[in-house]
C-alpha cells in the first residue's frame, strides 16, 4: 500500500444541519471543502449523492426542519459517512413498508458503497457507509508523481518512518514545482510558459477523464 493512502490519524469532520431542502446544497459545499482539504476530492462527487440520499430521506421519514449532523471520517483506504438523526426508527432495505423513494435511497447506498449499516444511538440512529478512496489511486499520473514525490522528499533529507499528512505532502509538491522552475530557467526556459503549457494539458486530461 501506498504511503499516501493515509490520512492524519484522528482526522474527522462533524457538520450539525437542518434537514431541509434548503440547507442540502450548503451541506454538499461543505463536504466537498472537507474532501478538497483531505486531499480526497476525486471521490466528492459520489460522497456527495450518497450524503444527499441519506439528508433527503431524512427529511421524508423523520421530518423536514429535523436536527441532523454529518460525520466524515477517511481510514485505511476508504472514507466514512455518517448521518446522524433523532427517529429510532431503523430502515430496511427488504421492508415492504418503505416507499419507492426510501427504496431508491438505500438501493443506490448500497450499491455504491463497499459496507454500510444503521447503528442505534443515545439520541437516535446513524445510517452509515464506507466508499472507496481507490479512484486517485489508479491514476498513472497520479502513481507516478507520487513515486516522483516520494523520490523527492527523500533527496531533500525530509523522509521520515511516519507517514506524511496531506498538508506536509501539499508543501513538499510546492516545493518540488518551484524546484523544476528553478531548473528550467537555469536551462533558458521559460517558466511561466512552461506552467501554461502543463496547466492546459491537465485541463484536457481531467476533462476527457
Amino acid at each position: 500500500m501506498s504511503r499516501y493512502d493515509n490520512f492524519e490519524p484522528g482526522l474527522r469532520c462533524v457538520m450539525p444541519f437542518e434537514a431541509a431542502p434548503p440547507e442540502l446544497r450548503l451541506l454538499r459545499q461543505r463536504l466537498r471543502g472537507a474532501l478538497g482539504q483531505w486531499g480526497a476530492s476525486a471521490v466528492a462527487e459520489e460522497a456527495e449523492l450518497v450524503v444527499t440520499e441519506l439528508a433527503t430521506n431524512v427529511i421524508k421519514h423523520v421530518g423536514e426542519g429535523a436536527a441532523a449532523t454529518l460525520v466524515l471520517e477517511p481510514r485505511q483506504g476508504r472514507l466514512r459517512v455518517e448521518l446522524h438523526d433523532k427517529s429510532h426508527a431503523v430502515p430496511n432495505l427488504a421492508s415492504e413498508s418503505c416507499d419507492a423513494e426510501c427504496g431508491r435511497g438505500l438501493h443506490l447506498l448500497s450499491a455504491m458503497s463497499l459496507d454500510w449499516g444503521t447503528l442505534l444511538t443515545v439520541t437516535g440512529k446513524a445510517v452509515w457507509c464506507e466508499l472507496a478512496l481507490e479512484p486517485a489511486r489508479h491514476c498513472l499520473r497520479v502513481q507516478r508523481a507520487a513515486a516522483l514525490l516520494d523520490e523527492y522528499r527523500r533527496v531533500a533529507g525530509a523522509g521520515s518512518s511516519t507517514v506524511p499528512t496531506y498538508s506536509v505532502l501539499e508543501e513538499s509538491a510546492t516545493d518540488a514545482i518551484a524546484d523544476l522552475l528553478h531548473w528550467l530557467a537555469a536551462q533558458g526556459g521559460d517558466p511561466d510558459e512552461m506552467l501554461d503549457r502543463a496547466q492546459i494539458r491537465y485541463e484536457a486530461e481531467a476533462e476527457a477523464a
